[in-house]
């Protein structure tokens, strides 16, 4: 039965959800641009929307544990691990936060998107030099304030499976920096969702787990103390998927 299911659903996912995703985006990446000249906050809308949208379509429906863990006026460096291109769609849907994303310097320059992605509030990190990358680290500082999160993948690339590639340091080097609390989600499951390329697209359900904030200070910053310190996060993170 299952496997007939989803042969009925690959013409759906091309005819029917695919031009719907396409339309969508275009619809909502307008309206993140328009609204953006007045309203930071329902320029942002456009993202929840077009991730609700796309979970109830999929579908891919995403259960949420751990919200007691939040405190809605901290800011945080949000860390979660990388299964799929649809963790987006989990997080903008489904995860509890008012956060921005970090992104390349050179996504300012593209027509329209660059621009609403400035006045949505997200941080494009410059690291051609070190004079560069304080500017952004300041930059930073003004945006994630009252409850206003940052979000980053510590593994740098999509696993598609379970199984977790090794954490890089810099979400760590940005949650000392910004003087921020860490914040490990995990993200269960979204590789059964998309593991590789749409072909791979199928319905299933989500879970994100928000666990306990972690506070990292000067003294944690050598290098002995900061390993422990990304093993014990990693660890958290795996032991909700």
């Amino acid at each position: 039965m299952k496997k007939v299911l989803l042969w009925l659903y690959q013409p759906y996912k091309y005819l029917i959800l695919l031009p719907i995703f396409i339309a969508e985006t275009l619809f909502f990446t307008i309206w993140a641009w328009l609204f953006s000249f007045f309203s930071e906050k329902l320029s942002g809308k456009a993202a929840i929307a077009w991730a609700k949208i796309m979970q109830w379509l999929t579908p891919m429906p995403t259960e949420v544990v751990g919200e007691e863990n939040i405190d809605k006026k901290q800011s945080y460096v949000v860390i979660c691990n990388h299964q799929s291109a649809y963790d987006i769609m989990a997080i903008y849907g489904s995860l509890p936060i008012d956060f921005r994303w970090i992104m390349k310097k050179e996504l300012r320059n593209v027509p329209a998107l660059g621009f609403a992605c400035e006045k949505c509030g997200h941080i494009f990190i410059d690291r051609s030099s070190a004079r560069a990358a304080y500017r952004t680290l300041q930059e930073a500082k003004k945006v994630l304030v009252d409850g206003k999160s940052v979000v980053i993948f510590p593994e740098g690339t999509r696993s598609g499976t379970r199984e977790m590639h090794a954490f890089k340091h810099g979400a760590f080097k940005m949650a000392l920096d910004l003087g921020l609390p860490i914040l490990p989600v995990s993200i269960k499951d979204t590789h059964i969702v998309m593991s590789k390329g749409l072909a791979s697209l199928r319905p299933g359900r989500v879970r994100l787990t928000i666990h306990k904030p972690f506070e990292i200070t000067e003294a944690d910053y050598n290098r002995e103390e900061l390993e422990h310190h990304i093993e014990q996060l990693q660890a958290t993170i795996a032991s909700a998927l």
